[in-house]
């Protein structure tokens, strides 16, 4: 009788964190045995080769976070917790914290004076206490093992004999600052400084100034003042800068005798009016079989930083660029990122490339991934681009129009196959030369964005799958991949459950399904007033895409393998996969997995952290556009509820302020969680998420970044 085939899982139908909570689960139930990753495997009915390595990896990472002890060579056990937990702290508006953890089931909790001077995002030993019946785990921090934050931006107080640094994060102390650690820092300047030393018995660390930003209130301050916040640089030292200026403009006649050649190739690049790294130009041909062949053109960063020098090592540690609400802050030195390296028309430029020929139904038949060196024709910015896709007219429309028919056939096959349609509307200032903000507009995602943005998805698609998916009887190499998790389920059904008091609904029974209903929704709910607030909130059900050597899939584009080929300038993890994809086109073996994980858990932070500048910027100038709007109404949507208010986002020009419990007075209002909502206690009244309210503005705090509304009736 014949054997029945087992159908294989997709990888991308696989959540990371439940599958870590699985083996924990397994090596905890069975305390005293140890198991390698193939009997774990067993035990999980996983037979996919990449899912056991998947395995492998978490089993590793365990090991290494000390939740696992190796017996002998791959065989593991559970560590013997004696009392102690490592975890990271999640510390609260209260003062108090959760220690979140691997070790433990559920998160330890840590009452402010057991704290010892952990901060929030700290590494921390916690000692966990005897737990009392139907009580949560409780604790005390024994040892902080990694400081996540040591240094803090803030104001200079000085008095005859001590100075204190006030930060101007939410922080629950001020930084002592001997008066022969200021630096040449004046009272009133805003600074930067960091935690040199904190006594146990201290309530205040002991700090020194590391860097003087200038007088709180003026626009540069408050730029560099954000970056310095989340421990970003908003300067090269002068050693970088020199090492760049050290870097050849020149291509020599034997540099493009080894590249192929393109320069008589029709190419052009498409970019944001105020763009200067243009690190992606897109060729057009027609092949003499009546296929097309498309060539998606990179700026060739690595052929200019070696690896080990001081530009490689500065790269890295900036990981990606920073983009603030006006301004650039680039992840290379200007003369790489805006000269050297950028794809300026009418100027020979060093490339790696990813060449396709396509029928007219974007059909990929032949691919080929190497070094050229290219000419572009022209520089579109997104606007003119638009313009010749709408009105058939103006230069290059031929090239331009094919480009756009082919790119709007594999849009629609993306989101056929289960792509979801992410698209926010982005919200711009119009910025004067002072820095001040005279407006309010929204960017919007044009068909002249999906041409690039699909050519891009489609080279980083086929790089991932080139070194990701060999030759049968071949192995995978170390590679680079962009990942995104499943979502959590329990995220969804909270999702769904809110939405549906809009009159829409998400289906949640199959993969296909999840997809197809969310952009259904998504379409549907386009240009109206809940828009950003259902768009928020979707974004948020879904896991964090980031950077791992362990391939897992893209669940929001529902791809197999998906990496990050196409921006070298501005990321890091690019520049990691250039590297890779020339070795291994070589032939040289696989790279060091470890080294390469490292370096894309430290890319995947240092995004997380330009992202949260971005914001913070956004908000800075929200809170600068509202200054002069003190006592003006404004028609809202509540877009968060908290025990200590509820959060309203204007409509007019999606500025969001608090409405605190405090301006609530018809009643005694109490949070809902379960329900996004305050209900009052007395007259039973309800504000929910999503419910349209009428406020006004009633504070406006540049230091805090802060917006304060009152509800009017």
């Amino acid at each position: 009788m014949a054997k029945k085939k087992t159908k294989k899982k997709k990888l991308g139908n696989i959540n990371k964190n439940a599958l870590k909570n699985q083996i924990l689960g397994i090596y905890s139930n069975h305390s005293k045995q140890s198991f390698n990753y193939k009997q774990i495997s067993k035990r999980l009915e996983i037979r996919n080769t990449e899912e056991k390595k998947l395995i492998l990896s978490i089993i590793n990472e365990l090991a290494n976070s000390g939740s696992l002890t190796e017996i002998y060579t791959g065989k593991y056990k559970i560590s013997s917790k004696g009392g102690y937990a490592i975890g990271i702290v999640d510390l609260t508006k209260g003062g108090y914290a959760f220690i979140i953890s691997d070790d433990v089931e559920e998160d330890i909790f840590v009452s402010q004076r057991n704290l010892n001077h952990a901060l929030d995002g700290d590494t921390v030993k916690v000692y966990c206490f005897a737990r009392k019946k139907n009580l949560r785990p409780e604790g005390e921090v024994v040892e902080i093992l990694h400081r996540k934050k040591s240094t803090f931006v803030g104001i200079i107080e000085i008095s005859r004999n001590l100075a204190f640094l006030i930060p101007d994060t939410k922080a629950s102390f001020d930084l002592f600052i001997p008066l022969d650690k200021l630096k040449g820092a004046k009272n009133g300047d805003k600074a930067i400084a960091k935690i040199v030393d904190w006594p146990k018995k201290a309530k205040n660390p002991f700090g020194e100034i590391i860097d003087i930003l200038g007088k709180p209130g003026k626009h540069e301050v408050e730029m560099h003042a954000i970056l310095a916040e989340f421990g970003l640089p908003y300067k090269f030292k002068k050693e970088i800068e020199k090492e760049a200026e050290r870097i050849s403009e020149t291509i020599t006649k034997e540099e493009i005798k080894k590249r192929k050649d393109f320069r008589n190739v029709t190419t052009f690049t498409i970019d944001p009016y105020d763009a200067k790294d243009f690190d992606d130009a897109l060729s057009i041909q027609k092949l003499k079989n009546g296929n097309w062949e498309i060539g998606v053109h990179i700026a060739d960063v690595t052929h200019y930083i070696k690896p080990k020098t001081e530009l490689d090592y500065e790269a890295l540690e900036r990981g990606s660029s920073v983009y603030l609400v006006d301004r650039v802050v680039p992840m290379l030195p200007e003369k790489l990122s805006n000269k050297v390296c950028s794809l300026r028309p009418n100027e020979e430029k060093l490339c790696y490339s990813a060449v396709f020929e396509m029928n007219n139904k974007a059909e990929v038949f032949n691919q080929w991934f190497g070094r050229t060196v290219i000419l572009s024709d022209r520089r579109f910015t997104y606007e003119e681009a638009q313009e010749i896709i709408e009105t058939k007219n103006g230069d290059l429309k031929e090239e331009v129009l094919k480009l756009h028919e082919l790119a709007q056939i594999l849009r629609q096959k993306r989101y056929e196959n289960g792509s979801i349609a992410f698209e926010r509307l982005e919200v711009k200032f119009n910025i004067d030369e002072f820095g001040k903000p005279l407006g309010v507009y929204y960017k919007e995602n044009k068909e002249s964005n999906q041409l690039i943005e699909e050519f891009m998805l489609l080279a980083n698609k086929k790089v991932a799958e080139f070194i990701g998916k060999p030759a049968e009887g071949k192995k995978a190499k170390t590679f680079v991949y962009r990942v995104h998790d499943k979502p959590n389920s329990d995220k969804l059904q909270a999702f769904n459950k809110f939405i549906k008091r809009f009159g829409y609904n998400v289906k949640l029974n199959s993969r296909q399904n999840i997809s197809e209903s969310l952009n259904a929704l998504l379409d549907s709910v386009r240009g109206k007033k809940e828009q950003n607030l259902i768009e928020t909130l979707a974004v948020r059900s879904m896991a964090k895409a980031e950077y791992t050597t362990t391939n897992i899939g893209h669940y929001g584009l529902y791809f197999e393998y998906y990496t990050h080929f196409t921006s070298p300038i501005r990321r890091y993890p690019d520049m990691m996969v250039h590297r890779l994809l020339d070795a291994y086109l070589k032939g040289e073996k696989s790279k060091n997995k470890d080294v390469y994980e490292d370096m894309c858990e430290h890319s995947s932070d240092m995004e997380k952290k330009a992202i949260e500048a971005e914001r913070a910027s956004i908000k800075y100038k929200q809170v600068e556009f509202m200054m002069d709007k003190i006592g003006k109404q404004f028609t809202g949507v509540i877009t968060g509820v908290t025990d200590w208010g509820m959060f309203v986002e204007l409509e007019e020009n999606k500025c969001e302020g608090l409405v605190a419990m405090r301006e609530l007075d018809d009643d005694f209002y109490e949070f809902d969680e379960e329900n996004y909502c305050i209900i009052g206690r007395q007259f039973k009244k309800i504000y929910q998420l999503g419910d349209q309210v009428k406020v006004e503005v009633i504070r406006a705090d540049l230091s805090k970044k802060h917006l304060d509304f009152t509800l009017v009736e």
